[in-house]
């Protein structure tokens, strides 16, 4: 996995006042605008936290945003649901993840998909959280697949990774 290698050139941190949101582009209009124009209301509002990838604190080469949120129990697949109450389930929203047009096929989605499941792995044993979840967008839903999320029943396109699942993959 690249993240052990020593002349990895990226890091992950906060969306931060002196990162270069406008120079960020990865081809999909929805995503541009979202870092260059909302992500930094929302990380001000408390409605997502939002990190880059970035070499040198200001170019950012990929994002992601991760939020509280939760589903209901039927939502899930019944071998899954059977296990669990019939309230809301607490779960983390993979809301936006990108990266950069130029920068694809270098493996830095897989390295900001890893680091986003890792902060919610700490996120969980902070405040409750049973898996995550991606509204996977057109196109990305295999590279989600890839990586173990699967599909809830009636929403083909919204996958989800237990926790527990991530613990295993991590270790």
């Amino acid at each position: 996995m690249i993240k052990n290698r020593a002349d990895f050139p990226y890091r992950v941190e906060s969306l931060g006042p002196g990162h270069d949101r406008q120079g960020f582009s990865c081809g999909v209009l929805e995503l541009d605008f979202y870092i260059r124009e909302l992500a930094g209301q929302d990380v001000k509002r408390k409605l997502a936290a939002a990190f880059v990838l970035t070499s040198d604190g200001k170019s950012i080469a990929g994002y992601y945003t991760l939020s509280a949120h939760a589903i209901d129990a039927s939502e899930l697949p019944a071998e899954v649901s059977k296990r669990l109450p019939r309230l809301p389930v607490p779960v983390t929203l993979l809301g936006r993840m990108a990266i950069s047009q130029l920068l694809r096929g270098k493996g830095l989605g897989e390295f900001i998909l890893v680091n986003a499941l890792e902060r919610a792995l700490m996120g969980s044993r902070q405040v409750a959280s049973w898996a995550v979840i991606v509204d996977a967008k057109a196109g990305s839903r295999d590279f989600y697949l890839k990586y173990s999320f699967a599909p809830l029943p009636h929403s083909p396109h919204r996958l989800f990774l237990t926790m527990k699942t991530i613990e295993h993959l991590l270790t």
